[in-house]
């Protein structure tokens, strides 16, 4: 059954149980229990389908999995404990000693971390390129190069990587593209469509879109998710518990009419800051100045909820801003129906160096707006008596 993207986030990947209920069910279980010792077996070592144990095996996460997958056009989905046990599992199941790993520099600050400070500590090598420099990418490969991995747009600038490119590229090399679609979902972008072998989420983000939840995924083929990616959740067992996938399972049934509205707000938004005498500069794909608006408009069916700008005065006055204000939530998080605001560079990049920091464009004076579902004038009028804080 082809259904449409509206449909699959209302429908796909439940079937029923006996009991016919409309909403999804949740199964709180720790394992499951089988008709015989055979049966037992028969599961374990993989001859028979069916639920064993739910650090590896639940329906409610199965249906979770099966409906982003089903939103994403990949084959198969795995549901993780969040998004960083996701980029993790990815890393774990496709990784070894020696090889190579090219890394695109706006990322969120615990990736940079991960392949930087962790996955080196195990003979990982990582290398960060500007999202937007294709050639840059292409001059950084190695033989040993296996993985490239990139946000786009990226965090928190809102840079945008050619993913048709960087797949080709990737593939040039016999190596495999992995796109962090956290800020976009499947509402507006499919990597998977545009040449990605893997995608993962956050779905603690605009999945959930309420901040109720950790949880995260990774979507792609089924034979790479099977036979390299679940092996490690069964070992290491990074779950999403069963409760978790069904919050996810309902935000999912949002997820379209969020993301057109969210995209719209920011919109709105990034259009008056530009016009706000303290505001220096404005990051958002949309704006007719940003470097890769055309290139987003192609791969993208909207430009998503993420605003950043920068003020004069570096920290002090990018605090001030952020302090004055008296609705919006300050917050790291993102992709909540309510607005947050963050700044960057002592929050989700804060344990980054300041050379780090420096190279991916993150300075003292940014300020990172997550933009959600009030009324306009009101998230206004809150900046506004923010940017009344430096002046003051």
């Amino acid at each position: 059954m082809s259904w449409g993207p509206d449909t699959k986030g209302l429908r796909a990947g439940w079937e029923r149980t006996l009991e016919q209920e409309h909403s999804e069910a949740i199964f709180p279980t720790s394992s499951f229990s089988f008709r015989s010792a055979a049966e037992a077996a028969a599961r374990f070592a993989g001859d028979e389908p069916g639920n064993i144990y739910s650090r590896f095996t639940n329906p409610t996460v199965r249906a979770f999995e099966k409906r982003l997958a089903a939103m994403e056009g990949g084959e198969a989905a795995i549901g993780m404990a969040s998004g960083m046990a996701a980029i993790l599992a990815v890393c774990m199941g496709l990784l070894r000693a020696g090889d190579h790993v090219l890394c695109s520099l706006g990322v969120f600050g615990t990736t940079a971390s991960l392949f930087d400070k962790h996955l080196s500590r195990f003979g990982i090598s990582t290398d960060f390129i500007a999202p937007a420099d294709t050639k840059a990418w292409a001059a950084a490969v190695r033989p040993q190069t296996r993985l490239f991995f990139l946000e786009t747009p990226s965090n928190p600038l809102t840079e945008i990587a050619d993913i048709r490119a960087l797949a080709d590229l990737a593939h040039q090399s016999d190596a495999l593209l992995v796109v962090d679609n956290c800020f976009c979902t499947p509402a507006l972008q499919r990597p998977l469509e545009l040449g990605a072998d893997l995608v993962t989420h956050s779905a603690t983000k605009y999945l959930d879109g309420q901040g109720r939840c950790v949880g995260g995924a990774v979507v792609g083929d089924a034979k790479t998710l099977d036979s390299q990616i679940f092996p490690f959740l069964r070992t290491a067992g990074p779950s999403m518990s069963p409760f978790n996938a069904w919050v996810f399972l309902k935000g999912l049934e949002t997820l379209n009419l969020r993301m057109r509205a969210h995209s719209e707000a920011a919109m709105q938004l990034a259009e008056w800051l530009v016009e706000q005498p303290a505001v220096k500069r404005v990051f958002y794909p949309g704006l007719a100045d940003h470097p890769q608006r055309a290139l987003a408009a192609r791969q993208q069916s909207g430009f998503g909820g993420i605003v950043s700008f920068e003020v004069e005065g570096g920290r002090e006055a990018a605090w001030r801003v952020i302090d004055q204000t008296e609705m919006l939530s300050i917050t790291a998080n993102l992709g909540d129906v309510r607005t947050t605001i963050t700044h960057p560079a002592s929050t989700t990049h804060g344990r980054l160096s300041p050379q780090q920091r420096e190279a991916m464009g993150i300075g003292e004076g940014l300020v990172r707006i997550s933009v959600g579902l009030e009324d306009q004038a009101d998230i206004q009028a809150d900046l506004a008596r923010g940017f009344a804080g430096i002046r003051g």
